[in-house]
């Protein structure tokens, strides 16, 4: 039966949804969603186009030529990789219709939004879904401005067709209400990988893995995730439109890293990031750098001054993965052809030289946050744990306590990096590897294999989740639930 149906979790958000279900599982959803919401939450019938919506994002197939000769068929918004880019206005309500022309369930989680969790996108937080070839609409007001982004939240498991391994995901740009603007224009870039596959990491059977990856811990049998091409803005190197700049303008570009599993490393030969935000935050101290480390999920946004004429390429640093596609020629006025043979300078990333060199107050509690790996068992897949337990759906989420500030000490016990992700707030980082850090608000850091990390939060809402950003880690347990009371 068709269901129309309305939930007012705040003054903030609303939600509609519309979908092919029986009363049985319309109930039972529908409980699910109005536990998470204080006494005097309200439902009620509404027309299910009484307006038309701000934005329509349309979940469905897509197939585009990421390279001549190089077809992808996959699943994305609206038509196109990535998805339209969308602007909205800090403090101004939109109205959201989300239509899944597919046969599955669809998550859309909007990255970086402190959003309820309702309409956050995540089967964890028992979200809102959206039916297969059904429809959900609801009202949000974008508070945080900056560089965020939409994509699915669906896990993947085997599945490296869906999640967000598949084309769904596009840049989200929040204007803030004052724009100082230093800068002469803005281009916006998102990098993704295509056609994944599983490698066989014994060294007997694949012997090129060693090579590709070198020694780890992973032990024998292990899986990993490959790639057969990569791209910017859905096009490998030399394939797409280049970026046409000016000699003398000052670009600010938004970068953000769509993967659904490789950090990566970016530059441009012959210029400078001046670095002023991450994940969409402005950073206490802009500081110029010769390159960009984006773990999986990360923004960047930094000003380019165009003072060095020609054919370039801002792209990975790594001669395989530039070689497969991640890249994108930057073409000055005048000139054309091929891009100037120029190795990339690069150097450590350290968050810290974005920040201030002062220690924040002791956080009401500390919790431990140890990332191990479980090796691997006959069939390849490793385990990940955080405190020693892989993520289960039926287990009873920690608690915590809102309006309490809290600090995760994150303790990486394995030699992979991983992109952490918070839903519902940003987090401060303030302590790396003993060093003190302060001002750096982020939804995402990357921490490195066996490092130390500190990040300070206050929740304010909940259920709350937390998980890698590299869908093959959070797929295989690392992952973790909180309520917030």
């Amino acid at each position: 039966m068709e269901v129309n149906s309305i939930v007012e979790p705040s003054r903030n958000d609303r939600l509609l949804h519309d979908g092919r279900l029986t009363r049985r599982s319309f109930l039972s959803g529908a409980a699910a969603a109005f536990a998470q919401f204080s006494a005097g939450t309200a439902w009620a019938a509404l027309p299910i186009r009484e307006t038309p919506a701000d934005i329509t994002l349309r979940i469905g197939p897509v197939t585009f030529d990421v390279a001549p000769g190089k077809t992808i068929h996959t699943t994305g918004y609206n038509g196109s990789v990535p998805g339209p880019l969308l602007r909205l206005r800090e403090g101004v309500p939109v109205t959201v219709d989300l239509f899944n022309d597919t046969d599955i369930v669809e998550y859309v989680h909007w990255h970086g939004f402190p959003l309820s969790a309702a309409i956050d996108g995540t089967e964890e937080e028992k979200s809102l879904s959206v039916p297969p070839h059904g429809h959900l609409r609801y009202r949000m007001t974008p508070q945080s401005p900056g560089s965020r982004w939409v994509h699915s939240h669906v896990m993947a498991m085997n599945d490296l067709a869906v999640g967000v391994y598949s084309g769904q995901f596009g840049f989200v740009y929040i204007e803030p209400k004052e724009n100082p603007g230093r800068y002469d224009r803005e281009i916006f870039l998102s990098t993704h990988e295509w056609e994944p596959f599983f490698i066989d990491m014994d060294d007997d059977d694949n012997p090129s893995a060693v090579e590709e990856f070198g020694e780890t811990d992973w032990g024998p049998r292990m899986v990993e995730i490959g790639y057969r091409i990569g791209s910017i803005n859905g096009k490998a190197l030399g394939h797409g439109e280049p970026v046409c700049v000016k000699e003398g303008e000052h670009v600010l570009f938004h970068i953000l890293n769509a993967s659904a599993t490789e950090n990566i490393q970016l530059a441009l030969p012959g210029h400078a990031f001046l670095v002023t935000a991450l994940d969409g935050n402005p950073v206490p101290r802009p500081s110029k750098v010769p390159s960009l480390d984006l773990g999986a999920g990360e923004r960047v946004d930094a000003i380019v001054a165009m003072n060095h004429p020609g054919v370039w390429i801002l792209g990975s640093t790594e001669d395989d993965a530039r070689g497969a596609g991640l890249g994108i020629l930057i073409e000055y006025a005048g000139y054309s052809g091929i891009a100037m043979n120029a190795r990339a300078t690069v150097a450590p990333w350290d968050y810290a030289q974005y920040g201030l060199e002062r220690s924040q107050p002791p956080a009401d509690i500390t919790l431990p946050m140890v990332i191990a790996r479980i090796p691997p068992g006959g069939n390849g897949m490793e385990r990940w744990t955080i405190n020693g337990k892989s993520y289960c759906s039926s287990d009873p989420p920690e608690v915590l306590r809102k309006g309490m500030r809290y600090r995760f000490a994150f303790h990486n016990t394995s030699s992979d990096a991983h992109p952490l992700h918070l839903h519902l707030s940003s987090f401060e980082l303030t302590r790396i590897d003993g060093r003190v850090t302060s001002g750096l608000l982020k939804d995402v850091v990357l921490i490195g294999a066996n490092q130390r990390m500190e990040v300070d939060f206050t929740p304010e809402q909940g259920p709350m989740l937390f998980h890698c950003h590299n869908q093959f880690h959070m797929d295989r347990g690392f992952q973790m639930l909180f309520d917030v009371r």
